[in-house]
């Protein structure tokens, strides 16, 4: 069986069980440039890497705010995720004027989960190409979501999305067991880190290239935030001091102690 028989309607499976249409959603969020989201006991972060399509053009928009408790990155389709975001504020528009409170981060994330699979299984439509990373704040404490276009959404200490994503997590997961207790800044500096992995060996992370989405009190190194801590997103200049509190990717490794010799050895015999 060819699977170009099969990956032209996303409500055909294949022999193998499976949808290549929504595989193909899939690929299109890891060909997105990277966006990396962690979270403590205080606060939930998002880092991302702004990509340009050349020299003379902007950076792309990575983050979107959704209300003041939510956030979200993105990696694959700008389009898609545009159409997505609006709809999640609506969602949260709607909690306040029907109960009056802010909408559950959950119920938010669900909501476009459910959005997202009916188009996987509707004749006619297309699975939508774009991956969130959703972080929210609640009287449950911080969150972290991944959202993906299958319509599965899952809750998570730390995650990363986007291309050459593998590498953050790998980061992320050697690390994570210390983010709970974290502060701001060292949150930070451990996501920079884990976004410094996907890139490539020529590039490094810059004021044009980074963005910093942050939930929680503010830190020592930002003006002019409440106290409570509405999700924004640090930009440009802004994002300097964080930047270099990063430690060199070359920096040299601790010394190892001297292997013991023959005559050390019997020395202590």
């Amino acid at each position: 069986m060819f699977r170009n028989t099969y990956d032209s309607d996303n409500t055909v499976f294949s022999p193998q069980g499976r949808l290549h249409q929504v595989e193909y959603a899939l690929e299109a969020v890891k060909q997105g440039s990277a966006a990396v989201g962690l979270r403590s006991k205080t606060h939930s972060i998002l880092l991302a890497l702004k990509r340009s399509s050349g020299e003379l053009a902007s950076y792309q928009q990575k983050m979107y705010r959704i209300d003041d408790h939510v956030g979200i990155a993105i990696a694959g389709l700008t389009s898609d995720a545009r159409v997505l975001s609006n709809f999640m504020r609506q969602q949260a528009m709607s909690s306040k004027m029907v109960f009056n409170r802010p909408a559950p981060v959950n119920r938010l994330v669900s909501a476009i989960a459910d959005k997202a699979q009916v188009n996987t299984q509707e004749y006619g439509r297309r699975p939508y190409g774009v991956g969130f990373l959703v972080i929210g704040l609640d009287q449950s404490g911080p969150h972290l979501y991944e959202f993906s276009p299958s319509g599965n959404s899952y809750e998570y200490y730390a995650m990363s999305i986007g291309a050459r994503s593998q590498s953050a997590k790998t980061y992320l997961e050697k690390h994570y067991e210390s983010f709970a207790d974290c502060s701001l800044e060292e949150l930070i500096t451990h996501g920079l880190h884990a976004l410094r992995e996907t890139l490539q060996q020529d590039k490094a992370l810059n004021v044009n290239n980074t963005s910093i989405g942050i939930l929680g009190p503010a830190s020592v190194h930002e003006t002019g935030i409440a106290p409570s801590g509405p999700f924004r997103i640090l930009e440009g200049d802004t994002i300097q001091p964080f930047l270099d509190t990063m430690i060199p990717k070359d920096a040299p490794a601790p010394a190892a102690a001297p292997a013991a010799t023959d005559e050390d050895v019997q020395m202590q015999e």
